[in-house]
């Protein structure tokens, strides 16, 4: 506290006994929705680091009205003729000065430099550690309690309000006689006599320790979450990344076989999920087979990120590599099922694998937990009835029929993956691409399908990504 040296000013005026207890009133208000949210955020997921930085800055919010409830408690304790536990308390507010409350963690000192005296209040000789009554550390004696790298800091303080009159305003760790380190924010000015010269210097110093930690933890939880985010943008872009290379280099339509009658007129299309983040392992494909007929495919697999793209790399290679060979769409299924069963990183997968004959306009094709293909005829649509096939990955030595179907001149067949129609989106179902079929019989090309489809659910929210191919057979 000032000097009384400092007679010669006017003492300050001291706020309305009211005003003050309107102050605590509402700080410990506030104090008690704070400590709410905290206390909420304790069963979030430990792991996060978003939530465990938004509970740091919940505790520190908790300790910084903590210390300004009792601050304005030692501000009204100090008014006459009143006393601080008349004012109401909020429920989960702080008690009174114990062991660690604010008011044992501020105390006061002033040094004469006339007489070489040191006068401590008893909050400081319990911040320091020192028994009540022994002598005070003098200006001398002071730094030995500091930490070596801190003495500068004090010195330069107590230098600059002695010398120059600067006021004092720092920190610096001490340690205590029990060996426990504490750091004390110190304020103080010099007190001058009546000629002007410093005859004495007084400090109010603080326990911070505690603040300091809350704001660490704050600091650390901060730069956790900028770190999950840095590499979450790493990975999603690396996903990205490979999604492109391995997925189709084709854009607009695709004519397969390129001569000859009977082609097919393609186009696809990627729908990403409604945050874009989730890169997830939807595959597309469509290629002429050294036979003269066409592959089409759609899957999907489950997870996002590089494990899911990395996964559906190794599935869409297999496929292509299986179709070349000239292996049946049924048996194919199997053989995708043995590979996702022994990868490294096992998975559940959807597939749906399309064989078109253009000399024959006989359409082979095999699932495995996929939504089945979509024929559109005369202006009208209708799913294809799905031959039996389980999920890839769900159980060994898994079976998947096949089945056939004739198309002709003019039919438009859609493959799509189950994030496209999935019903938790906005109620989108099958129906929603089945009503396209006017507008399907109206298109001149595959890639106008296409448009009409993205243009239906390329707005909805969806929560996984999708992939859609559409196949119009040429005369």
């Amino acid at each position: 506290m000032p000097s009384p040296l400092f007679a010669d000013r006017p003492a300050p005026q001291l706020p309305a006994h009211d005003a003050v207890d309107a102050l605590i009133h509402r700080t410990r208000r506030l104090r008690g929705d704070v400590d709410a949210v905290r206390r909420d955020a304790v069963v979030f997921d430990e792991d996060d680091p978003q939530l465990r930085w938004q509970r740091a800055l919940c505790e520190l919010a908790v300790q910084h009205l903590d210390n300004l409830d009792q601050h304005l408690g030692q501000l009204r304790a100090g008014l006459p003729d009143r006393c601080a536990d008349d004012a109401p308390r909020a429920a989960g507010a702080p008690d009174g000065p114990g062991a660690g409350s604010l008011l044992n963690r501020v105390g006061s000192a002033e040094w004469n430099l006339l007489t070489d005296e040191s006068s401590w209040s008893e909050e400081l000789y319990e911040i320091f550690g020192r028994p009540p009554g022994s002598t005070p550390l003098s200006l001398d004696d002071l730094p030995s309690v500091l930490l070596p790298e801190d003495q500068p800091v004090l010195t330069a303080m107590v230098t600059g309000c002695l010398v120059d009159g600067r006021p004092m305003d720092g920190e610096f760790r001490i340690v205590r006689p029990d060996g426990r380190t504490r750091t004390l924010h110190m304020t103080g000015e010099p007190v001058l006599d009546a000629e002007g010269c410093t005859a004495s210097m007084w400090a109010v110093l603080r326990d911070v320790s505690e603040l300091r930690r809350s704001e660490q933890a704050v600091s650390r939880n901060r730069a956790s979450v900028r770190r999950e985010e840095h590499i979450e943008r790493t990975e999603h872009r690396m996903a990205v990344e490979l999604q492109e290379a391995v997925l189709p280099p084709w854009r607009g339509s695709l004519r397969l076989p390129s001569q000859g009658p009977g082609a097919l007129d393609i186009a696809a299309h990627y729908l990403p999920s409604e945050s874009s983040g989730l890169i997830g392992g939807d595959w597309y494909d469509a290629m002429e087979l050294p036979d003269g007929r066409t592959l089409l495919t759609v899957g999907d697999l489950t997870g996002h990120g590089i494990p899911a793209t990395s996964a559906m790399a190794m599935m869409l290679g297999a496929l292509r590599g299986m179709a070349v060979a000239g292996i049946e769409p049924g048996a194919l299924m199997g053989h995708l099922n043995q590979v996702l069963e022994t990868s490294m990183q096992p998975a559940l997968g959807s597939a749906l694998c399309c064989r078109f004959d253009p000399n024959t306009s006989i359409l082979s094709w095999a699932q495995a937990g996929h939504p089945a293909p979509l024929l559109f005829r005369h202006g009208s649509g209708r799913l294809l009835p799905p031959p039996d096939g389980m999920l890839l990955g769900a159980a060994s030595n898994a079976v998947f029929e096949q089945d056939e179907v004739r198309l002709y001149p003019g039919d438009v067949l859609v493959l799509h993956t189950d994030g496209l129609t999935r019903r938790g989106d906005r109620g989108a179902g099958p129906e929603a691409l089945l009503a396209l079929a006017p507008r399907f019989a109206d298109a001149r090309t595959a890639q106008e399908c296409v448009r009409s489809v993205v243009e239906e659910f390329g707005g909805t929210e969806r929560l996984d990504d999708a992939c859609v191919l559409v196949a119009r057979i040429g005369a």
